[in-house]
């Protein structure tokens, strides 16, 4: 899912930004992908990847494809591929995924429910594509 030799997303690919400087409480709905680089409260729901940057601080519903965690998440998560906490990362919830990756020095705390690979999420998306991460989220 998140490989090392994956180009970096060009900015065309990202549909929704939530800035370093932004602070976001409600309800989002997208179908792309998502970053937050900076505050949100509040659900979720897309039919695509959802990066949270190093400066992002979050606490949600979530419900998308992938997830990659650079920055700190609090909540619930139901995905329908996979989740991944880089080393910069804290994770504090309830999870379920199709798989799980966690980074030497990342952080966790909650419960994760390992879902079966023929399980579809309640979204119904399942997990086909691969996420590219942006270049700042690689090792």
């Amino acid at each position: 899912m998140f490989k090392k030799d994956q180009l970096e997303t060009p900015p065309d690919k990202v549909n929704t930004v939530i800035g370093k400087d932004t602070h976001f409480q409600g309800s989002l709905k997208a179908k792309g992908l998502i970053r937050i680089d900076g505050v949100m409260e509040g659900d979720v729901e897309t039919q695509g990847d959802v990066v949270i940057g190093e400066s992002g601080r979050v606490s949600l519903e979530l419900k998308a494809r992938n997830v990659a965690v650079a920055g700190r998440f609090e909540g619930t998560m139901d995905l329908g591929g996979k989740l991944e906490i880089k080393s910069s990362g804290v994770v504090i919830g309830e999870i379920k995924t199709n798989g799980l990756l966690v980074d030497d020095g990342a952080l966790f705390s909650g419960n994760v429910e390992m879902k079966r690979k023929d399980q579809l999420p309640p979204n119904g998306i399942s997990d086909k594509s691969k996420m590219v991460l942006p270049k700042d989220l690689k090792d």
